[in-house]
């Protein structure tokens, strides 16, 4: 589930519509708005406190916490979190926990089911004692923090403005002290949305229905990764695997996937799935993109990092900037780093110290295993034998509504995910299991790394100290999940690439399908997870030869390693952040950050040239032309190149439309970099069965009809849209970005308090497996933008004082904030902030200073 698919299922009341329609105006009118935003300068009295703290902000609110001991720094973080993004933090604790509903009412209950099924906040309590106590030691600070300004304040309507509002729908709402399970449950929502090819197991396995498409229609969805044109992160030189896998096609659909019973199991397990909602982001293009560039190549005889993720655009943005300062680093405060983090979440989660600066970027590891399980009453099957299932009960309570009870019920690979939605179907099909006829009733079970507790959080606080290589691969050891491509510069001049996280190792049944390609048969315990592929076999760079090293979610090595996946990135991005590196004699910090604005669409020209091959009518001939001489520059602009991206898209739409009208709508060609070597290899075949349109019993299509049909109806579509003159259309008036409030910003939501909350209408270049990845769903009405660059940063390591950042949105979550907004322009434009970190640069950037003390303690001069 989407974001706003979740915000339209949060509405409000007849009467709380009315009632908020009569005081909306008075409550901006009188300042109510302001009741919750954060003191930033003079001193307050802080319980935990030992000795006094302060917290500089510049004109962005951004803000720079100055600390004797590291309990203080965070202790300090999470009040100042608190200031900041309240609201934000006890929605993202409520959906972690499977306890939205208490905070939205029955809008949320899809969503708790699921989560509680999955029971992402009882992994979060398991782990908590197995962390270092170091780390514990700062969670709590950071939850001392946070419950600090909680206790500040007399009531939730004066912590931010969405709980006054949710108060009209549901009154009496009371704020729960934070505690450090709190801040490593939302590590689970990071986790989720990170992980790789848990829809295409479930997609495929639903695209075999009764044979309607064979294996060989659905492995052409999922084509082999283009290593001749698209280079891997590592070459051969880099990193050799120690096992040499040999490449495996897709076996036989397995038989469970033709029974009805299978089938319907597989459908309710992918609308659990979907019931979540996304918190980081969801489709082919959640990525990143990052990239490290040796001081050799550089102008400042330095490296130069830079990181982009793509992820979810909504407001508040998704990060929280800050700068942690030890006054003096000791053993007792040894953190001196700034970056990206969330808020909920102590330390610095992207970023640099004052040696080292990381990105991250997706690595899609294959890292959810769905099981077909046969399952009689409170039994499944296992190895010819009936194992009973665990059962536990969970209660949901709904604001405004009765509590709901739900059963959970889970086997060995993990929870039963078909019995969320829907019950159990218990009139199974006939089908023979290990030779013998049974009576069976599937259920679909999920396996998934970060449903077992690891030492993810141990890893933010190792990275934020780490000095040197050695110490950053120690950290990234303990990255458990999500799996990311980590990249790596120091001062000292080295450069390097670690791929952590836990990675499942499995063995093959002798069915000839690649593990994951189709859910597993549950009761043959082959299928099952062997354990963890070993970090010191997880590759990795150090100084490599080339000077730079890229990664955007392309494939890591050019040795299809099984146990990472067959299905990444397919390149686009990568190539050409390369090609523009390789092209310049130094890189510069002003050429990094160009490079995170390109807009080139390297895949168009090849599809253009079939497109302008076809013959049409004069009217469309119009719009035809624009693709002539056109390099696939997607500016947003006006011009011939924003006229020519608006026409190109709507082709590349109603061309995938119409080849895959046999999919499913929920899984329909999202326009990804996927689909186009799908198109591209399907243009090599123009009779093949997937240019044949289903609509047309009696007429058998192939590519030429196809080409043509979209062509015309792209046209017509961008008349109707941006009027009959081709020259004057604008792809940014196409391709907009509206940011939603992810509770208060949806359809349901009267248009008075969604215009509170959300800010919208933000015309885009770029697209779909371009750099500047402003993503769009090719399956969905319009063209609005999905997914984008979170946020964007460049570290230069010859001086950290000339890094450059700038977030989606802007740092505060209060609605009217001066800070909620005052980001986007320059990230739409593409532009970036100074990023102070040493003392006197921050000083002088300083606008406003907070002095934090214990209660009765004189300040301290600021440093």
């Amino acid at each position: 589930m989407s974001r706003s698919k979740l915000a339209r299922r949060i509405g409000l009341s007849v009467v709380a519509l009315v009632l908020f329609a009569l005081v909306a105006a008075s409550i901006l009118a009188i300042g109510v708005v302001r009741q919750s935003f954060p003191q930033t300068g003079g001193e307050l009295d802080v319980e935990g406190l030992t000795g006094t703290v302060q917290v500089q902000r510049d004109a962005r609110g951004i803000p720079t916490i100055y600390a004797d001991n590291a309990g203080d720094l965070f202790r300090a973080q999470g009040y100042v979190n608190a200031q900041d993004r309240f609201f934000e933090m006890d929605y993202r604790r409520h959906l972690t926990a499977g306890r939205l509903s208490e905070l939205v009412g029955s809008g949320g209950l899809e969503a708790d089911k699921v989560i509680r099924t999955m029971g992402w906040r009882r992994v979060a309590e398991q782990e908590l004692p197995k962390l270092a106590p170091e780390t514990r030691q700062y969670l709590q600070a950071y939850a001392d923090g946070v419950n600090a300004w909680v206790k500040s304040k007399g009531s939730p309507e004066e912590m931010s403005l969405e709980y006054r509002v949710l108060d009209l729908q549901h009154p009496g709402y009371r704020v729960e002290p934070w505690t450090p399970v709190d801040s490593l449950a939302w590590l689970k929502a990071m986790a989720w949305d990170l992980r790789g090819d848990y829809d295409d197991e479930l997609a495929r396995a639903r695209l075999s229905r009764g044979g309607r498409i064979g294996v060989k229609q659905i492995n052409l969805l999922y084509p082999p990764y283009p290593f001749e044109r698209n280079l891997p992160i590592l070459s051969a030189d880099d990193w050799t695997p120690a096992v040499q896998p040999t490449a495996q096609a897709a076996g036989p659909i397995p038989p469970a996937l033709r029974t009805a019973s299978g089938q319907a199991a597989v459908d309710r397990a992918s609308a659990a799935v979907e019931a979540v909602p996304a918190t980081l982001g969801k489709g082919e293009d959640i990525g990143s993109n990052s990239w490290v560039v040796s001081g050799t190549r550089t102008t400042t005889g330095k490296p130069l990092l830079a990181n982009d993720p793509h992820l979810s655009l909504g407001i508040p943005s998704i990060w929280s900037q800050v700068n942690l300062q030890c006054r003096t680093v000791s053993t007792a405060c040894p953190f001196q780093v700034s970056g990206f983090s969330f808020a909920g979440l102590p330390g610095v989660v992207i970023g640099h110290n004052q040696k080292v600066a990381w990105g991250f970027t997706n690595l899609g590891p294959d890292v959810t295993d769905f099981y077909l399980e046969q399952v009689t009453g409170n039994t499944y099957l296992r190895d010819g034998a009936s194992v009973p299932l665990k059962e536990r009960t969970e209660t949901i309570k709904v604001a405004g509504a009765a509590d709901v009870q739900i059963t959970v019920r889970s086997t060995v690979h993990g929870p039963i995910l078909s019995d969320v939605i829907a019950g159990i179907n218990e009139a199974g099909d006939r089908v023979v299991v290990r030779g013998a006829p049974q009576a069976n009733s599937y259920a679909v079970s999920m396996a998934w790394t970060a449903l077992t507790p690891s030492n993810t959080a141990d890893a933010i606080f190792a990275l934020d100290k780490a000095q040197n290589w050695d110490q950053f691969r120690a950290a990234a050891a303990l990255f458990a999940v999500p799996s990311q491509n980590l990249v790596y510069a120091d001062t000292a001049g080295h450069i390097g690439y670690q791929a952590p996280g836990r990675i499942p190792v499995r063995r093959s049944s002798t069915s000839g399908a690649p593990p994951g390609f189709w859910p597993a048969p549950g009761w043959d315990s082959q299928w099952d997870w062997k354990g963890w592929v070993p970090f010191d076999q997880l590759p990795y760079s150090y100084d490599p030869p080339e000077g730079f090293i890229v990664t955007a979610n392309q494939a890591v090595t050019a040795s299809d390693t099984p146990f990472l996946t067959s299905e990444w990135d397919y390149g686009f991005r990568a190539q050409r952040i390369r090609a523009l590196l390789g092209s310049a004699k130094k890189v510069s910090p002003e050429m990094m950050t160009q490079i995170q604005g390109d807009v080139r669409n390297t895949f168009a020209p090849s599809l253009i040239e079939r497109l302008l091959e076809v013959q049409v009518d004069d009217f469309t001939a119009q719009a035809q032309g624009l693709l002539r001489d056109w390099d696939g520059t997607q500016t947003g602009d006006k011009g011939r190149d924003g006229a020519s991206a608006a026409y190109y898209n709507a082709v590349w739409k109603y061309l995938l439309q119409y080849t895959f009208d046999e999919l499913p709508p929920d899984l329909a060609a999202d326009g990804g970099s996927r689909w186009m070597i799908v198109i591209e290899q399907l243009l090599k075949d123009p009779k093949n069965d997937w240019w044949d349109d289903k609509t047309t019993p009696g007429v058998t299509e192939g590519s030429g009809e196809i080409l043509k049909r979209a062509l015309v109806e792209a046209r017509l579509d961008l008349a109707r849209k941006l009027g009959k003159v081709p020259a004057t259309w604008r792809w940014g008036r196409l391709h907009q970005l509206d940011l939603q409030h992810p509770v208060l910003g949806g359809d349901s939501v009267p248009d008075v308090v969604r215009s509170i909350f959300n800010r919208g209408g933000i015309e885009l270049g770029g697209g779909n497996a371009i750099v500047n990845a402003n993503s769009w769903d090719a399956a969905a009405p319009g063209y609005d933008v999905t997914t984008g660059p979170s946020m964007r940063m460049v570290v230069d390591l010859a001086d950290l004082n000339r890094s450059v950042w700038v977030n989606s949105t802007g740092e505060s979550g209060h609605a009217y904030h001066p800070n909620y907004t005052d980001q986007i322009d320059a990230w739409a434009a593409g532009e970036s902030f100074p990023w102070p970190f040493t003392p006197d640069a921050v000083k002088a950037a300083s606008q406003a200073e907070l002095t934090l003390r214990p209660p009765g303690r004189q300040a301290t001069p600021s440093p």
